[in-house]
């Protein structure tokens, strides 16, 4: 069924973090629940504001109600990275069930007073809202996230801003980069500590997963993380598998066969990354 980000925080608590990943075509969602599905796993499904849009909010949203009902596993519907407050409410009220204000570029003063817009408009329709404080940095969907360099996480600034705006979520900035595909992330595990023993009470989140290693994939699980962004491996994936089966194709191939495979790698991340995020 369909559920916000804080009740699969509650459900899971304990027992994993939970794998948020990006769509980006329609194509690949059933492939991505159907992985979850085959590891008894929730999923988050991400779009950015663009996939929204390319897709539509209403389709989204429909086909997760209905493939998560299909599949009977908890789905969570999630705006990624989004500096429009306009957008956040459209997706609202589409019936997303989770969204994610974006206000990191900001200092922390604007970051805080626009987030609380966001979170007031959310709490009334019972919808979960992250937030973020420090710069992740790197590219994601394409676009540049952050002009700047990532910088870390501010513990002060992280702890004000949980306490001002009452998010159910965070995004620390502990070393991770969006669009990182090439090298490994190097972790600050001493900054990761410090987050979370002073902020049990909301989750927190970590972008740029495609660019940490297995082992520190875990020990960032056991130290905290709740939810974790996979997304440059997954279209990465997708476009290394459509150029090999487009390549040879006439125009006679069924278009389906051509992208079964990419559907197929995609399934097979979403098993892989599921069973790295679940406590040992």
């Amino acid at each position: 069924m369909t559920k916000s980000l804080k009740q699969l925080f509650e459900d899971y608590e304990g027992k994993r973090a939970i794998g948020s990943f990006n769509v980006h075509c329609l194509e690949m969602l059933p492939a991505m629940l159907e992985g979850a599905k085959e590891v008894n796993a929730p999923i988050i499904i991400q779009t950015s504001p663009g996939t929204a849009e390319y897709i539509g909010f209403d389709l989204l949203v429909n086909s997760i109600e209905t493939l998560s009902e299909r599949l009977e596993i908890d789905v969570c519907l999630h705006m990624d990275h989004c500096k429009d407050i306009d957008i956040l409410k459209k997706a609202i009220d589409a019936g997303y069930s989770s969204v994610m204000y974006d206000g990191s570029s900001l200092d922390i003063v604007e970051n805080i007073k626009n987030t609380r817009i966001v979170t007031k408009y959310a709490r009334s329709r019972k919808v979960s809202v992250e937030g973020e404080v420090g710069t992740i940095g790197g590219a994601e969907d394409g676009m540049v996230v952050a002009e700047k360099d990532a910088i870390y996480t501010h513990p002060e600034d992280a702890y004000k801003f949980v306490r001002e705006t009452g998010v159910d979520a965070i995004a620390v900035a502990i070393g991770t980069t969006h669009g990182q595909y090439k090298s490994k992330a190097n972790i600050n595990f001493e900054l990761l500590e410090e987050l979370s023993t002073n902020m049990k009470d909301v989750g927190l989140v970590l972008h740029g997963g495609t660019g940490v290693s297995d082992e520190d994939m875990r020990r960032c699980v056991r130290q905290g993380m709740k939810k974790v962004n996979v997304g440059t491996e997954l279209n990465k994936s997708y476009i290394e598998e459509v150029n090999k089966t487009f390549s040879s194709a006439t125009p006679l191939t069924s278009l389906r066969k051509l992208l079964l495979p990419a559907n197929n790698r995609i399934r097979d991340i979403v098993i892989e990354k599921s069973k790295l995020f679940q406590l040992m």
